[in-house]
């Protein structure tokens, strides 16, 4: 099986691996928001913002990924599946995802301790946050390098970056 096998069954699977972390992040996300929204109990207004980034972040990722992979199935060679739309959906993806997890990281001072640390509530759930936030971010940095890697191969074969992510 050549590259673009790979990719026409490789690329809806992990999307939908992508499309999953994000669903959980947006679950988790959603249950704090509720939470310092009705008790008023976050730590600091930074992780409270910062949280409520993380609801928007995986809202957005919720929204658009599954948008990409019907555009991948379904208008394979148009200009809204190219290389080059999937390159800046990655990227606009890729640095929401590392400034939400690295933002919450630093506001709670690397990573909370569960087991000794009682200064912060919900301190499972903000770890959760923050461990599926690292592991979207280099889920999007291994898809962003991907392709990058199909869009150098696109423009080896003459389409440039308009050209579709598998060779018609």
């Amino acid at each position: 099986m050549g590259v673009d096998g790979i990719v026409k069954k490789g690329y809806p699977i992990f999307y939908t691996i992508l499309w999953l972390f994000a669903i959980i992040e947006l679950a988790i996300s959603g249950w704090l928001v509720a939470r310092f929204n009705s008790h008023h109990n976050y730590h600091s207004l930074g992780e409270r913002d910062r949280v409520r980034y993380f609801l928007f972040v995986s809202a957005w990722t919720v929204l658009f990924v599954p948008l990409f992979v019907l555009l991948f199935i379904l208008a394979r060679n148009s200009a809204v599946s190219s290389v080059l739309s999937n390159l800046l959906f990655l990227f606009v993806t890729w640095v929401l995802w590392l400034t939400a997890s690295a933002a919450l990281t630093e506001s709670v001072g690397g990573g909370l301790n569960c087991s000794t640390d009682n200064f912060f509530r919900y301190c499972g759930q903000v770890n959760a946050l923050i461990a599926f936030g690292w592991i979207t971010w280099i889920l999007l940095s291994f898809a962003l390098f991907v392709t990058l890697l199909l869009g150098i191969r696109a423009i080896k074969r003459g389409e440039g970056y308009k050209g579709p992510l598998v060779a018609a």
